[in-house]
């Protein structure tokens, strides 16, 4: 196909397509604008436009009357899968059951129909005759069918308002992606759906099976699909710029190296200033990680003390304090203590302190050569605070202020991090000229 004048592709259900395929539409021409649309974006595609390879837009907004999917993560239960056809089958409804082999899908089918004899039930896949596959789901469309047992063909583009409970078998098989987008197939009216994600009994999850069916159980509001997909990239890694896989984990370098070398090679790429933050230690005489009884799945406090890395301002502090009390309970001091000294760690880094410490009762700031403090205010912030700061000029440049300090080691920490914070609000306020970097 040879187009006249390609200015604009867009590309639907993005999930469904590989890099390559992708590459081959834009290269019809090479400035063409893209616009990718998808309820579950890849770990690819959703890293690009976390560092600013590609923008992103969310619409958060349910259509009318939708209400959140009911959904279960469970061992296979015979019992559970009639009760929950009879269910649905009484209130005139229509199911969808997921069974993803081809070679056995009709003994599946015979099992599923022995379990409820009441109800129509058939089976559909995608290496049957088209014209019997079409019939298949028109008779499903029009009602003629009760139970239809499926593979994955049904994930996208079914918009079947009857259909609203889902029972899927080995839902540990299926990628979470995946079993997102089975999932929006029921609930697309007002009627409340059921989703049931079923595994073998007695089945010994893989980890990364285990973390995706947590994760679809964990997210069933509306709109969830970007925290769907932001789990997808934690849990299948960020997969490759340049080349054509869609997700894997990095394995040379870290993560945040990585996204940190990123974001300057596309800043460079843009003309924009690289700038080198200098990095800033935080020793304080306090209490500082997340106590074993509080957080007792390493998983989970690995996952906690990374996004507790990230909190740069007082508000995402206060996010993640919310957070962490819902899920955990009350947030024990050396958690708060923790974010609290890595604002305070954001902070020196762009005023160009090398270091934040304490001994004893001396609390030191110890700043970099190029800080920009503005000399001449110097003699007025250190009189500002009566005595109890000094300010070394010669060598490195260190204010050093004394803390009022009561000999009770918690008491001790809440004033060392309080004085800490109170001092850089000076600092900024009062010392820093016009231009300073923050």
């Amino acid at each position: 196909m040879e187009f006249k004048d390609l200015g604009l592709l867009i590309i639907d259900e993005e999930q469904r397509f590989g890099v390559a395929a992708k590459e081959k539409i834009k290269k019809l021409k090479e400035s063409v604008d893209v616009l990718t649309l998808t309820a579950t974006p890849i770990p690819r595609t959703l890293h690009m436009s976390l560092i600013g390879v590609r923008d992103m837009s969310l619409l958060e907004e349910a259509p009318q009357d939708r209400m959140p999917i009911q959904t279960y993560v469970m061992e296979y239960n015979e019992e559970m899968v009639r009760e929950a056809i009879v269910r649905e089958l009484a209130r005139g409804g229509q199911v969808f059951y997921v069974y993803n082999r081809v070679n056995d899908i009709d003994m599946i089918t015979a099992s599923v129909a022995s379990l409820v004899p009441e109800a129509t039930v058939a089976f559909a896949h995608g290496q049957m005759a088209e014209h019997e596959l079409e019939r298949i789901m028109y008779e499903f469309v029009s009602g003629r069918i009760d139970v239809l047992v499926s593979t994955t063909i049904i994930e996208t583009g079914m918009d079947i308002s009857n259909a609203n409970t889902m029972i899927i078998h080995d839902a540990d098989n299926l990628g979470l992606a995946q079993l997102y987008q089975l999932r929006g197939r029921v609930g697309r009216s007002n009627r409340t759906a059921y989703a049931f994600m079923m595994y073998h009994r007695g089945k010994l999850l893989k980890e990364t099976a285990e973390k995706r069916l947590e994760a679809i159980r964990e997210f069933t509001d509306l709109g969830s699909g970007f925290k769907i997909a932001m789990r997808d990239l934690e849990i299948r890694g960020a997969g490759n710029i340049l080349g054509r896989s869609q997700s894997g984990h990095l394995e040379a370098v870290g993560y945040d190296l990585y996204c940190k070398m990123l974001n300057e090679a596309v800043a460079l790429a843009k003309g924009e200033p690289v700038r080198e933050e200098p990095n800033t230690t935080v020793e304080l005489s306090a209490d500082a990680f997340i106590p074993e009884e509080y957080i007792v799945n390493e998983g989970q406090k690995l996952d906690i003390y990374k996004r507790i890395a990230a909190i740069e301002t007082a508000d995402e502090k206060e996010d993640m304090l919310e957070e962490l009390k819902d899920r955990f309970g009350t947030v024990p001091e050396p958690v708060d203590n923790l974010m609290r000294i890595n604002i305070l760690r954001v902070r020196g880094q762009k005023m160009r302190m090398t270091e934040i410490k304490n001994t004893g009762n001396r609390l030191q700031f110890v700043l970099r050569s190029d800080a920009k403090v503005s000399p001449d205010r110097i003699p007025d912030f250190i009189r500002s605070l009566r005595g109890a700061m000094t300010f070394t000029p010669m060598g490195t440049p260190t204010f050093t202020y004394r803390s009022q300090l009561t000999g009770m080691v918690e008491k001790d920490a809440r004033i060392l991090l309080s004085d800490a914070e109170m001092i850089l609000d000076k600092m900024e306020e009062e010392l820093y000229s016009i231009e300073k970097e923050v």
